[in-house]
């Protein structure tokens, strides 16, 4: 088979060298047209020296475009791998420190909250000029698969906004799906799930092991299971009270809901800092720091290392290659994949992505019906529906009126502060990221003129009710197949090591 697949924001390590491993174990897929960029040049150069020692050690004869010219990638291109972190660490670094001056201690940022909905703001503005270059160069009926956060806003407004046919991918079912089957000591492959929401509050509402229905059991088994009971305790207790497992982790959960983080002397009575994922403070954009610093530095090494294998069992679970294999083969792939709802989930709104499971073959993504969600699970994804469409007709628009109510509508937000709090935090938030927010051109400017001229609320200088040091270089090289697992895996909180207390 001969087409083009295109990566955007192919300087990003975690994502790109793995999602091409697994488009190239496909063995229909070994002449394929690749193509890379990124606005990052050493990143971009990196990466594509990287993988193209991987396609060569594989005896394959592609040569991946590496270019700064993004429209030149896309040219007639029928699959495009959005990857891209808008801002940087720059950015997100904001996105974190801010907040904390107001009191909001987020773990990730990238979703929800007030990081999320910034991060929304800067990805949207892109994604606008993105999904245009798409429209004027790539194939007529290409497919966007985007594994950019927040990933139900991006989405969104690609849909909606865009022009462009676009599905978000996320790897939180699978990883779920994992847990549950430790929880019964059995093998993910013999459970079974029906899972369904919204991005990263998708819900597990059937689990099934041999035809028992094993819903109603997990509860005891999370609350019995020696590791889980300590590290997951957001999660046990949102399963306790809602009666249905959500898929994302314990940190990421408890900033989306109101009740977990609001008071910083609470925090750690929920959270476990054994791996950031449980609940650190900032604790993914010291997982992502350090993987940038350690990949940047000892970048020759990883030269000198084993190539990857372009095999069917080093495939991973990330959606993206089984979709393109289905649409192109026609063998049948069943996964979950981030839709605009248009009744798929009959009590959620049908403009809202939804996440949900999905059949692909080369008929196309097919969406079963499933339903209303159960009351609880709907009514906490409508509270975050609503945060993402605000934020998206605020970003689409340059309306910072809209940006401020996504921020008092935010669960988190609205716990932590009051509506003036929340107008200071938009105008520090608008001011720090002006470079990357030019739709608010206007709104910014208003907003330092009266960060200078009016009498400030007062803040403080908060680190965090769980903040820990970003590791040197030096310290992590003691460990060099933990730091290249970081720096490597697009999922960093794979493989967790044990709790704290163990």
């Amino acid at each position: 088979m001969s087409f083009k697949i295109a990566f955007i924001g192919a300087g990003s390590i975690g994502f790109t060298r793995g999602l091409l491993r697994d488009l190239l174990a496909v063995p229909e897929f070994q002449t394929v047209e690749i193509a890379f960029t990124d606005i990052n040049e050493r990143n971009l150069e990196m990466v594509t020296e990287l993988c193209q020692r991987d396609i060569d050690k594989n005896g394959l004869d592609i040569t991946i475009q590496s270019t700064l010219d993004r429209r030149e990638a896309l040219k007639d291109a029928k699959y495009i791998l959005n990857v891209v972190r808008i801002g940087g660490l720059e950015a997100f670094k904001t996105d974190v420190d801010i907040p904390l001056k107001y009191g909001i201690d987020q773990c990730v940022g990238d979703t929800l909250c007030a990081g999320g909905i910034m991060y929304g703001q800067r990805g949207i503005a892109e994604m606008m000029s993105i999904c245009k270059d798409i429209r004027e160069t790539a194939a007529s009926d290409c497919l966007l698969l985007n594994y950019a956060n927040p990933m139900a806003m991006l989405t969104w407004a690609c849909n909606k906004y865009g022009g462009v046919n676009t599905i978000g991918l996320c790897h939180g079912v699978q990883g779920g799906h994992h847990q549950i089957a430790q929880a019964f000591g059995l093998d993910k492959k013999d459970v079974d799930i029906i899972c369904a929401g919204i991005n990263h509050q998708t819900w597990y509402i059937q689990i099934k092991h041999q035809g028992e229905d094993l819903t109603g059991k997990l509860l005891e088994a999370f609350e019995n299971h020696p590791e889980f009971s300590k590290t997951e305790k957001v999660r046990i207790d949102m399963l306790r009270r809602f009666g249905y497992y959500s898929t994302e982790s314990n940190g990421h959960l408890s900033e989306y809901v109101p009740w977990y983080r609001k008071r910083p002397q609470e925090i750690n009575d929920w959270i476990d800092l054994g791996t950031w994922i449980n609940g650190e403070t900032g604790g993914y954009l010291r997982v992502c720091t350090e993987g940038r610093n350690w990949f940047e530095t000892d970048f020759p090494n990883w030269m000198k290392d084993p190539a990857l294998e372009y095999k069917p069992e080093a495939r991973s679970e990330e959606h993206g290659s089984y979709i393109i294999e289905g649409l192109e083969t026609g063998r049948v792939y069943r996964g979950h994949f981030n839709v605009v709802n248009n009744g798929v989930i009959a009590n959620l709104p049908n403009d809202a992505i939804i996440e949900a499971p999905g059949y692909v073959d080369a008929n196309g993504i097919n969406m079963p019906h499933i339903g209303d969600l159960p009351l609880g699970p709907a009514a906490v994804c409508n509270v975050s529906i609503s945060v993402q469409r605000l934020a998206v007709e605020a970003a689409v628009h340059g309306d910072d009126r809209l940006l401020r109510q996504a921020f008092m509508i935010d669960p988190l937000t609205g716990a932590v502060c009051n509506p003036p709090e929340i107008w200071q935090l938009v105008d520090e938030m608008l001011v720090a990221q002006e470079q990357w927010l030019p739709q608010y051109k206007a709104a910014v400017a208003a907003a330092k003129e009266r960060l200078a001229s009016e009498p400030l609320l007062p803040t403080k200088e908060y680190e965090g009710a769980a903040r820990l040091k970003v590791k040197t270089v030096e310290e992590m090289a003691k460990n060099r197949a933990e730091a290249n697992k970081n720096a490597g895996e697009a999922d960093k909180a794979k493989e967790r090591p044990a709790m704290l207390d163990a």
